[in-house]
């Protein structure tokens, strides 16, 4: 499917959009740069270059009328199923089935569209996630229902604490606080039995999991900028779950509750 010069910019357009989605929803660096250059030549474009890493993409098409781009990613979630429908477009890109500005519109509405799972839905998730982790790490029945309550209660707020406090890391912070605090009242009050397996079930949903895999993937695909970033990123979410839990835990410390 060939392309006149004239069209560099819009192509370039799709490529950035297609890669800035994928990004922001959960997509691996290297999967970025595969897929942003196949669709450069699913539209005839074979001397493209690309160079992604977790805050920015960086496009080129070589030629007489060269074309670079620069776009910037500020906010990333997940939400992988808007890297499966990047995927299609792609593949009905390569199989020549659409134009740039008709592959551009089906992006936009792919980015503009809304995450598929609502606020309630996700708390019950991570609720019930929370509850099933206590027994996988052999806790009691009796203390599911402590984990349900404490788990599902961290990440609702996790989402309000990202909305109202822009400060990486510190999010995570004042949920695994309120976890631990919510955990060791359980018990203080008799309705937990074990805070070590209340604790660990609870804040396994607030777990960086897609961050730690990703950082491997990358590393293991020579991506070592983008690898160790969110290694480090991975890291430094870890840590302030963690610190958010010792700080409950040593300040607990005197009511005689170690476990």
């Amino acid at each position: 499917m060939e392309h006149p010069a004239s069209t560099n910019y819009e192509i370039a357009q799709v490529c950035l959009l297609a890669g800035k989605i994928m990004l922001e929803n959960g997509g691996e660096t290297y999967r970025v740069e595969d897929t942003m250059t196949h669709v450069a030549e699913g539209f005839g474009i074979s001397n493209s270059h690309c160079f992604v890493t977790p805050t920015g993409i960086i496009f080129s098409i070589d030629g007489p009328e060269q074309t670079t781009r620069l776009i910037r990613i500020s906010a990333r979630s997940t939400d992988l199923h808007k890297v499966t429908v990047v995927n299609a477009v792609s593949r009905r890109i390569s199989q020549g089935e659409l134009t740039p500005k008709e592959a551009y519109q089906l992006l936009e509405e792919v980015d503009a569209a809304k995450t598929g799972y609502t606020d309630w839905f996700k708390t019950l998730s991570a609720a019930v996630a929370s509850g099933c982790f206590l027994i996988m790490f052999q806790g009691k029945w009796h203390d599911f229902l402590p984990a349900f309550i404490a788990g599902g209660a961290g990440l609702c707020f996790l989402s309000y604490f990202n909305r109202l406090v822009p400060i990486k890391f510190f999010a995570e912070f004042l949920a695994s606080l309120l976890i631990g605090t919510m955990a060791f009242l359980f018990v203080k009050f008799r309705l937990g039995h074990d805070l070590d397996t209340i604790i660990i079930g609870s804040v396994m949903p607030l777990v960086p999991g897609l961050l730690i895999t990703n950082a491997v993937r990358d590393l293991m695909a020579g991506h070592f900028v983008s690898g160790v970033s969110k290694g480090a990123e991975a890291f430094l979410t870890a840590f302030a779950i963690g610190a958010g839990i010792a700080f409950v835990l040593s300040f607990y410390n005197g009511e005689g509750i170690a476990g």
